[in-house]
C-alpha cells in the first residue's frame, strides 16, 4: 500500500520543495510554549482527575506522564501528520481549488490533527499505566479529545496574537 502512496505522491511535483513549510511546523512551535504546557497540563488535570476518579497524586503523575511522551513523540508525529496531510488531501485540495498551504481548511486539519496526535498518546499512557479500562471508543476518549482541543486551542490563539514572522 504504501508504495502506491509514493508512486502516488510522485504525481504531485509541486509539494517537493525543500523549504516547504506547514501549519504545522507553527503550531508544533506554539505547543512547546511554557504557557501552553501549563494551561494543557491543569485542564488535563482537571479532566484525568474528574474521569477517571484517580488521587490527587495519582492524576497528577498521570497528567505528567502522558503530556511528557505526547510531547517527545510529538516533536516528530505533530509534523508528519501535517506533510501527510499536505500529501494528500492537500496537495490536491490546493490544486483543484488553486489555493496555497496556509488557507482555513488546513488550519482546521491541523488542530484536529495536533488534538488526535496528542489525544491517541496520552490515551495510550493513561490505558497501559494507569487505568488500564481506558477504551478509545468511548465517552471518556471523547472527554479527553475535548480536553486537548483546549491545550492545542490555546497555541493556536497565540498564532492569532503573535504572529509567526519568517
Amino acid at each position: 500500500m504504501y508504495k502506491l502512496l509514493i508512486i502516488a505522491a510522485s504525481f504531485f511535483p509541486a509539494i517537493a520543495f525543500a523549504n516547504a513549510v506547514w501549519p504545522a511546523l507553527y503550531l508544533e512551535t506554539r505547543l512547546f510554549s511554557f504557557w501552553a504546557i501549563g494551561i494543557g497540563l491543569v485542564i488535563e488535570f482537571i479532566t484525568i482527575k474528574w474521569l477517571f476518579t484517580l488521587s490527587v497524586k495519582k492524576s497528577i503523575i498521570a497528567v505528567v506522564f502522558a503530556n511528557l511522551l505526547s510531547s517527545v513523540a510529538g516533536i516528530v508525529l505533530i509534523p508528519l501528520a501535517g506533510i501527510v496531510w499536505e500529501i494528500f488531501p492537500g496537495s490536491v485540495m490546493y490544486w483543484a481549488f488553486g489555493i496555497g498551504t496556509f488557507n482555513p481548511v488546513t488550519w482546521i486539519a491541523t488542530f484536529i490533527l495536533g488534538c488526535l496526535v496528542n489525544g491517541l498518546l496520552e490515551g495510550s499512557v493513561y490505558k497501559r499505566w494507569f487505568v488500564p479500562e481506558f477504551r478509545f471508543k468511548s465517552k471518556a476518549f471523547l472527554w479527553l479529545l475535548a480536553a486537548n482541543s483546549l491545550s492545542v486551542g490555546a497555541a493556536f490563539i497565540s498564532l492569532l496574537l503573535k504572529p509567526v514572522h519568517p
